[in-house]
Parts: structure tokens; sequence; C-alpha cells
């Protein structure tokens, strides 16, 4: 049977699907991704991006860290592909139940998704270090250098994990919780080799495992069905009047 047919089919007979995403979900829109050889970590910049990411290297050098942030991973004109664009749909006729993802671009809630856990957090919410007050990603991005509280003065920091930061209980646990009780798991756009987040999707036990991603995985073994090809073009060609 064709492998499009058979998606059909697994989506078809559930109406309790969760979909596991990371990079390669978001670079139809233009976003590029970390580790592909056109990635942000082949790129030269004056420090290695694992260190600009990381916890230490915006406490010690913020101006440098915006500098990379805000030229590079702060994309605020990006629109939702069709891969956003088809899980808002399969949401909205009620099989799709959570979007898990590791990207931090707000895309899927631009294309009309509302429960999203966003592992590694997002550009869209900002707080001052000092005082708490939330700022959005207009103000950090319009900031000369570096985002100031305009209340108290104090640095605003992204709601992003860095390197050597953990990941949100609240956001891990509901993450767990919806993979843990799906009869579907659609994994697509990674490599799988992040950590903790790739761990999340071990705790699947589901009927069928569908993995999207462009260059083969660890866990391509032990998936039900594996697409070597972009997840906009596999998942534009699933049919939403079906899924009633």
């Amino acid at each position: 049977m064709d492998k499009i047919k058979q998606l059909q089919n697994i989506i078809d007979s559930s109406n309790n699907i969760v979909f596991f995403g990371g990079a390669g979900v978001s670079t139809e829109s233009g976003i590029p991704d970390f580790r592909s050889v056109d990635g942000l970590y082949n790129q030269k910049y004056d420090y290695p991006p694992e260190e600009i990411l990381s916890h230490t290297f915006f406490m010690r050098n913020p101006a440098e860290f915006y500098r990379f942030y805000k030229d590079k991973m702060l994309e605020l004109d990006i629109e939702p592909n069709n891969a956003h664009k088809k899980l808002a749909e399969l949401e909205s006729a009620g099989k799709l139940k959570a979007v898990v993802t590791q990207n931090i671009d707000g895309l899927h809630q631009k294309a009309g998704s509302k429960i999203v856990y966003e592992l590694h957090g997002t550009v869209h919410k900002n707080h001052c270090m000092s005082c708490g007050k939330f700022f959005d990603a207009k103000y950090v991005k319009a900031a000369e250098k570096i985002p100031y509280c305009d209340k108290c003065g104090g640095i605003v920091k992204p709601d992003v994990v860095l390197y050597e930061e953990g990941l949100d209980d609240r956001t891990v646990r509901s993450a767990v919780n919806a993979i843990a009780g799906a009869d579907v798991l659609i994994i697509a756009g990674t490599s799988l080799t992040v950590y903790p987040a790739a761990g999340m999707v071990r705790y699947f036990s589901g009927s069928s495992l569908v993995l999207i991603n462009r260059d083969p995985t660890p866990m391509d073994s032990a998936a039900d069905l594996v697409f070597h090809d972009k997840v906009g073009e596999v998942l534009s060609r699933i049919r939403i009047e079906d899924l009633s």
C-alpha cells in the first residue's frame, strides 16, 4: 500500500494523535535548523553558537548574545507552512490532541493550534530578570542592543531554554502525559538526538508510531511508518475532509 494511504488510514482510525516536532518542521518556513549542513551550527561567528546560546554566556555578555539572537533566531515575519497548517486543521477536526515541539518560533500557534507544549520555551515571552515584567518579542527586537525593562531598568531575558538551563517541569509533565496517552504518535522534523526532549517519545505505548524526517533517525527501526521527506510535503497530502 502507498505510504500516504497508510498514513491516511492511521489518522482516519484515531481520535487521539499527538505530534512531536523539531526544527525540521519550521525549515520549510525559512527558519534554519541547527545541525544540518547549512544550519546555524555550521555558520561562522565570533563565538560558537553553542556557547552564545548558553546561560553562562548570556549572563556574561548579553550584548553579544542579543546580537546573535536577534539576527538569527528572532524571526517575527515568518509564516506557518503546510505542516503547521495541517496540524491545526487536524486539531480542529478533533483528531490531534496536542503538539509537543522543540521549536521556539510560535508558528504552531500562529497557524491556529491551541494545545502546544513548547519544551524549549518561546521567543514570544520575555521577562525582566529584576521585576518580572512581561515583554513581547517586538519589544526585544526593537531594542538597540540589550532590551532593558521600561519599569525598573533590568535586563529582559527571553523565555527560551538556553544551554545549562532545565526544561519547565509543568511543560514536561504535560508533554509526557500527552505522549503516554496517545494512540498515534507522529514524530517529525527531528534527529531525536537532543535530550531530554528526545527521550520523551519513549513514553509512547500506543498503536502506531509514524516518523517523518529528511534523514534517518535512531528510531526508524521502531516506527510503523517512516518517511524520509519534508514534513510539510507529507502532511499536506492528508485529506482533512475524510476525518469526521
